[in-house]
């Protein structure tokens, strides 16, 4: 993929959520525009993407659950459906991104690694764990009935894409001339990106009040330490690598995740 162009032309949430859909996810939905501010409104419809996601995720678990297959299963369902809807891409995005710090090497030596076809020991390791922190987390919450596992499951993918919106904010750049990090790199203004994730967390307690209003709380925070997991994430890469790419996108959209169901299990 290539920088978008410059485009005076203001792009609505239909051109948002068809970029969004377009780019993050293996729906066959059909790109209208590619410029700036098509992505600018893609990146501030990713969270609905994830919710997509999320909800599909959900299913497949929960039909598994219901079925009787119990909650290792159901998990093991439920993370396999984001994969699957992204065509690993978020995943394979962690693995490069992995190996790229692990290496140690100078920015462009670490990108170069990271452009790479194969997967080396650290992105092995990370994707491993992840993998595994994802389905323990999940299996939890099935333990405790269908709706929690349900609802960790729509909660871990929305923030996935929130933290891609965060990501996208001016001031950020792309570590490369190309691929969906310049795509969307800077796109986003700071105040609008803001906003997404104060009223994305803002929703996800709403949801997490149905089972309860702690457990809305629990889903509150949950949201708030996946994008600041996702930050501490960000701010390396940007240190090491002088920018984000798709890479460093899929890590952190990982990252998120991860933590947002670590959390959700915590003290329980």
């Amino acid at each position: 993929m290539n920088e978008p162009s410059p485009d005076p032309v203001r792009a609505g949430p239909a051109t948002g959520l068809r970029f969004a859909f377009g780019t993050l996810t293996v729906l066959p939905v059909r790109l209208t525009r590619w410029d700036r501010a098509a992505a600018r409104a893609g990146m501030l419809c990713a969270p609905f993407a994830g919710l997509v996601v999320g909800i599909a995720a959900a299913t497949a678990g929960g039909l598994l659950w219901l079925a009787g297959a119990g909650a290792l299963p159901a998990a093991v369902a439920t993370a396999a459906v984001p994969a699957v809807l992204t065509r690993g891409l978020h995943l394979d995005g962690l693995a490069d991104t992995a190996d790229g710090l692990g290496s140690a090497k100078p920015a462009a030596a670490a990108l170069d690694i990271m452009k790479r076809s194969d997967i080396g020991p650290f992105g092995v390791i990370t994707l491993l764990f992840v993998l595994l922190a994802q389905v323990a987390a999940v299996a939890t919450l099935y333990g405790r009935g269908w709706g929690y596992g349900a609802g960790g499951a729509v909660l871990a993918a929305v923030a996935a894409r929130l933290v891609l919106t965060a990501a996208s904010r001016a001031g950020v750049p792309a570590a490369r001339p190309e691929g969906l990090g310049a795509a969307v790199a800077g796109a986003v203004p700071v105040r609008s990106a803001l906003a997404a994730v104060a009223l994305t967390v803002a929703l996800c307690a709403g949801a997490g009040a149905v089972h309860g209003a702690e457990t809305g709380v629990r889903y509150g925070l949950a949201a708030l330490a996946a994008v600041a997991a996702a930050e501490l994430l960000l701010r390396h890469c940007r240190r090491r690598f002088g920018g984000v790419t798709g890479d460093v996108f899929g890590a952190l959209a990982e990252t998120a995740a991860t933590t947002a169901l670590v959390v959700l299990v915590l003290g329980h």
